[in-house]
């Protein structure tokens, strides 16, 4: 698994800026007003082909709590999750109360931190900094979020500071699933559903389960780990209105998975959150299963599922692979469903297809639909081949990788999903040009 890397500070000195510098795309809303981040909070980058996450802790807004209070609840939450914490302070603005509070905080942590000295735009800024070594630290790195100065110093430490971690192994066969989904959707009661057991703490107070737990269990003699997590680990009001804590939580659990459980509350509405959450487990390319809980507790009739079901398509449309699961783990209704498709789609997950059965297919795709002329030019698909599974990923060797148009390639994505049973997974493809 990845290193984690946290961006805290007060607002308006850069923050989201960083981040999007750091990752190279402008997910979060900047502006000069402080506190406007309401979009991701999260992304994935690397540098030295060292890979590791980013946090934007400004992206967690905290509501009805004073600016102090806020800065200090995404500090503690940078120190729960970070591997390495950047701390952003205003080069030209010195060093403020604010700044102060959250460095004491900070420093009472044992995570390696850096200070990220920002809008220092020109060489004759680069003295503002020795200021900030009065808070007692080791890095303090100049740096431009706007144009970007100085990030390959700060990216070279943050890779240095970074430890070496690795996805938990168990045995190998073991199918590895998370159960992701917004607080009080009824994830720990659906765990001790799957493993028969009260492992979890259950109540009905959104946010019970503290960490992220994992379960070995084995059902018929197929070994699993299940690792439940309701996202918020520590009491208080603070924390409770924290509500993307939840993601970051999520996030862990998904990238130690093989299957993400996406697990829905049927007595409520899709909300942002659960497409967000979601959206991440179809980043990280895991194989996932929609499983909408608490179906005990709504007025059923003839249509009630299908509307449900379509419903679910339209707002997840990024998740047309996934199967949807209608249960109650509070009754343990359809568990013994859910646990034979979780391994269906694991064995899709890990299917391989033949070479010479792949081509046949790929060419009676092209033969009944020609690729269009994309960049003046049209493709050319001379072989294809199956490069690795969980995502199953194939390699297509073409005229040209610019010569693709995403619609003709999801045109061939669903031409292997026909011929081949892939339900429940991503199908990854690479593009390579034919010398």
């Amino acid at each position: 698994m990845r290193g984690v890397v946290a961006i805290v500070g007060r607002p308006n000195v850069g923050k989201s800026s960083l981040f999007n510098r750091i990752i190279g795309e402008r997910w979060s809303i900047t502006d000069d007003a402080s506190g406007v981040t309401r979009d991701r909070i999260y992304g994935k980058t690397s540098w030295l082909n060292q890979e590791f996450s980013i946090i934007d802790t400004g992206g967690i807004i905290l509501k009805d709590e004073p600016f102090s209070k806020e800065i200090r609840a995404q500090a503690q939450l940078a120190i729960d999750e970070a591997d390495v914490i950047i701390m952003v302070v205003d080069a030209r603005a010195g060093i403020t109360t604010e700044d102060e509070d959250v460095i004491r905080l900070l420093q009472k942590s044992s995570k390696p931190l850096i200070v990220a000295a920002n809008k220092v735009d020109d060489i004759s800024l680069q003295d503002l900094i020795y200021e900030f070594y009065t808070f007692g630290v080791e890095h303090v790195v100049a740096v431009s979020a706007l144009h970007g100065i100085g990030m390959g110093d700060l990216l070279d430490l943050i890779v240095e500071k970074l430890p070496e971690k690795s996805k938990k192994k168990y045995e190998e066969g073991t199918i590895c699933f998370s159960l992701v989904g917004q607080p009080n959707v009824g994830k720990s009661t659906l765990a001790n559903a799957i493993i028969g057991k009260d492992r979890v703490i259950v109540s009905d107070i959104p946010g019970t389960t503290r960490d992220a737990i994992d379960t070995v269990f084995t059902r018929d003699k197929e070994k699993y780990v299940v690792i439940d997590t309701a996202g918020i680990r520590k009491q208080g009001k603070i924390y409770e209105k924290a509500e993307k804590y939840s993601v970051l939580r999520a996030i862990s659990a998904i990238e130690r998975s093989d299957v993400v459980i996406i697990v829905l509350d049927a007595t409520k509405e899709i909300q942002e959150q659960d497409k967000r959450i979601a959206g991440y487990a179809r980043e990280y390319n895991r194989a996932i299963i929609i499983v909408v809980n608490k179906w005990d507790a709504v007025e059923k009739n003839d249509k009630t599922m299908h509307l449900m079901t379509e419903k679910i398509r339209n707002q997840f449309l990024f998740l047309d692979f996934a199967p949807i699961i209608f249960l109650s783990a509070k009754n343990k209704d359809r568990i013994a469903i859910l646990l034979d498709t979780l391994n269906q789609v694991y064995a899709n997950f890990n299917r391989r297809v033949l070479t010479s059965t792949l081509n046949d297919i790929l060419l009676d795709a092209i033969l009944l639909n020609q690729p269009p002329i994309f960049n003046g030019n049209r493709l050319r698909l001379s072989y294809a081949t199956q490069s690795d599974v969980m995502p199953p990923t194939f390699v297509l060797f073409v005229n040209s990788e610019t010569h693709m148009h995403f619609s003709y390639l999801r045109y061939l994505e669903n031409k292997i999903r026909e011929a081949f049973y892939f339900e429940g997974c991503p199908i990854k493809f690479v593009l390579r040009k034919k010398d």
